[in-house]
């Protein structure tokens, strides 16, 4: 490795040419967000793009590091660097790494967010990944002569800022287009998408009092076939002899109770012909259910696909067509099944909120809902509608640590209706825009790929020594070398370098 370098750098041990501080955690009594004591750092949460956000402060700090430190996040995830702008106190999640002498900060900055690959290829440990001090101290650094490491920073500094101006730009970019999808899902229920759409299919339309005698039809429908499978249960289990308690009766549909003129102001006016109705009164709302214990082979490892959250929340994907996890049918009794084409809804954990067409019968875990007797063809219409509303069921607070949303809440959800072909209409129409959103989506994250990836090239030219040109006057790293080692032996006794320093550059 050093045979590649260009004379004079070398290449030498990060404890060689830096005091590494490693963090420790101060009592849990003496963190507070008054601003009282050091600024806390625990780890890469607080990190920014180069310096770290203040968030909490602790009264009784064990271990320090100083404006100018670079901050190394030394587990879960190991590599992540900022720098220290102010004094403040870090945790065990994060090692302070000083330079000696007269280094650049920057310099080891940038160098170690170069390799943090190979750093984070030395991790350890089952629960999280960490680095020891051991480790760190002991990872090789390429240490160019003191003149080139300014050139170096420099360089880099002005390639990095006219990327970042486009990275800027590609993010604003995004950011609209985020934007614009959620004004046409605004659009879409409240009517106005399909403005043209309707006069121009004014005789295909519904009368509100016609869309009403529908949904009542097919609420009767689906009762009467509730009622059918209840029956066919209950034969069933007299017939093995009446084991466990009885299957239970679907209830009869109650009669449609208008809304509260108070309800009514808080929606948005809905065209002619289109109706509020809460999503129990036109579908049922169930929730799935975990054999226990998890992953006990009596129950898991058959041939049933098995849906957890992020099964259905792991893409953009409208329709779900692949399964991670399966159960025997010893734990269909455990859960619940559904058959292909049902529409599921995330209601717990961070990720709430999030709809998903599933194209498979399949079982599912209770932090997933499912809607029964939606006609297929809208099914499309009803996701969207999901999608429009995630961010303001993640809103909700029930007072629970983990986010949940349960059923009861999803059934008194307010859901706009109108004619069947207008639903289809509206969500063909969505489907055409956001796949075109989609790609232009695709195309500003290959930009973004390219420059981070044109943004490793330039730190790798940097510590290659291809980035700046070498100048033979310049002081070989071996004196930088010798210095840094004389100044140890000088402090031999006493701390290796007094912290209260100039902040580097």
């Amino acid at each position: 490795m050093t045979s590649s370098l260009p004379y004079p750098w070398m290449q030498i041990s990060l404890e060689e040419i830096a005091t590494v501080v490693q963090g420790q955690s101060p009592p849990g009594h003496s963190y507070n967000e008054r601003g009282e004591g050091l600024p806390f750092f625990q780890g890469k949460a607080e990190f920014g793009e180069i310096y770290p956000i203040i968030k909490k402060w602790c009264t009784l700090p064990k271990k320090e590091a100083y404006p100018g430190d670079i901050l190394f996040s030394i587990r879960a995830p190991v590599g992540p660097t900022n720098l220290a702008n102010v004094h403040c106190a870090i945790g065990r999640g994060l090692a302070a790494i000083r330079p000696m002498d007269d280094m650049p900060s920057k310099y080891l900055l940038y160098y170690l967010r170069y390799s943090n690959r190979g750093l984070a290829a030395q991790a350890t440990g089952s629960t999280f990944q960490a680095i020891s001090g051991k480790l760190l101290c002991e990872y090789p650094v390429m240490v160019a002569p003191l003149p080139e490491q300014h050139r170096i920073v420099a360089k880099i500094e002005q390639l990095f800022s006219e990327l970042d101006k486009g990275v800027a730009e590609l993010k604003k970019a995004r950011e609209k287009l985020e934007l614009y999808r959620q004004s046409l899902l605004k659009a879409a229920f409240e009517g106005r998408l399909t403005e043209a759409w309707r006069k121009e299919h004014a005789d295909e339309l519904e009368s509100a009092d016609e869309l009403l005698a529908r949904i009542k039809a097919e609420r009767e429908k689906r009762y009467q076939q509730q009622l059918d499978q209840w029956n066919q249960a209950v034969r069933k289990w007299e017939a093995q002899g009446k084991p466990g308690r009885k299957p239970t009766k679907p209830r009869k549909p109650k009669k449609l109770p208008p809304l509260t003129k108070e309800e009514l102001a808080e929606l948005p006016e809905l065209p002619e012909g289109w109706v509020w109705f809460r999503v129990a009164h036109l579908c049922e709302v169930v929730r799935g259910g975990s054999p226990r214990p998890a992953g006990d082979p009596k129950y898991y490892g058959g041939n049933i696909p098995f849906l957890k959250v992020a099964d259905i929340t792991g893409d953009t994907n409208p329709y779900l067509e692949s399964f991670t996890f399966t159960i025997k049918e010893a734990g269909l009794t455990k859960t619940r099944l559904v058959k292909a084409n049902t529409l599921l809804l995330s209601n717990s954990g961070a990720t709430l909120g999030v709809p998903k067409i599933c194209t498979f019968e399949t079982t599912f875990n209770d932090g997933i809902a499912a809607f029964l007797g939606v006609d297929e063809d809208i099914l499309l219409y009803r996701y969207y509608f999901w999608m429009s509303n995630t961010r303001k069921i993640r809103s909700v607070n029930q007072g629970a640590a983990q986010p949940n949303l349960n059923t009861n809440l999803i059934k008194e959800y307010l859901f706009p209706v109108c004619s069947k072909a207008e639903m289809i209409a509206v969500a063909d129409k969505l489907d055409r825009i956001f796949s075109t959103i989609e790609n232009v989506q695709n195309t500003l994250q290959r930009e973004l790929s390219k420059a981070e990836a044109l943004r490793q090239s330039i730190l790798k030219k940097a510590f290659s020594g291809r980035l700046v040109p070498q100048d033979p006057n310049d002081e070989p790293a071996s004196e930088l070398l010798k210095r840094i080692r004389a100044e140890q032996e000088a402090c031999t006794g006493t701390a290796r370098r007094s912290p209260q320093r100039r902040q580097r550059k």
